[in-house]
């Protein structure tokens, strides 16, 4: 299943048009998220300790902030966004990283390519009935015993699934913690890890961070 046309134009459109204003919000350090980064530093960490595989995409990846902190981890790490502006963006930041237009509904990656994904509030604009697709799509292109690590605006215990709310961006998705690790669950990728962190001064609803493991292979 792949979304229509309309949705990924819209979000496509959405991010173009305001690409230089999100690098500089971005870059504000009163933005920074320091569960965020503990968890992506403890993901580098999973992804360098398994194999010999340390190809990992950041999907969504904006300008390329987290793919920059990803290089800095020592991961061979690329981006790929929906947004063309933001894929020039994050090519003239860091050109000696690879970024590419893309979807994370139908990633140009081979089976197995990747160590690790990072996927950090990159589902959020995808409609709930799309997010099993892109998770297929995940599952795909990981490596067995591969990680992922999402980070999405969640909810409290009253939020059973998803909920739709009005983003200043694009119109948007925030989803339970649970609903999400069981359509992970469904695609292979099993549950290691998961943190709600309450709304600051700034938020309007928890953020969720779920970190899951692709199955290893059968011996």
């Amino acid at each position: 299943m792949v979304a229509d046309a309309t949705h990924l134009d819209t979000v496509r459109c959405d991010y173009d048009s305001m690409a230089d204003r999100y690098a500089e919000f971005v870059r504000d350090p009163c933005n920074a998220e320091p569960f965020g980064r503990a968890l992506i530093g403890i993901f580098a960490d999973l992804v360098r300790s398994h194999g010999n595989n340390m190809k990992v995409a950041d999907v969504g990846c904006g300008p390329g902030h987290v793919t920059d902190l990803l290089d800095r981890l020592h991961l061979h790490a690329r981006g790929i966004d929906l947004s063309p502006a933001m894929i020039e963006l994050s090519r003239r930041n860091r050109p000696d990283l690879a970024f590419d237009v893309g979807s994370i509904l139908d990633l140009d990656l081979a089976d197995r390519e990747l160590g690790g994904i990072l996927a950090y509030y990159s589902i959020i604009h995808t409609p709930p009935e799309h997010v099993p697709a892109a998770f297929a799509e995940f599952a795909r292109v990981l490596t067995p015993g591969g990680y992922l690590l999402m980070a999405f605006q969640s909810g409290d215990d009253t939020l059973q699934t998803w909920e739709a709310f009005d983003h200043k961006v694009s119109p948007a998705y925030r989803w339970s913690i649970d609903a999400l690790a069981d359509r992970l669950r469904g695609e292979g990728l099993s549950e290691v890890a998961r943190l709600r962190v309450q709304p600051g001064p700034r938020g309007r609803f928890p953020d969720g961070l779920l970190l899951a493991r692709k199955a290893e292979a059968a011996n």
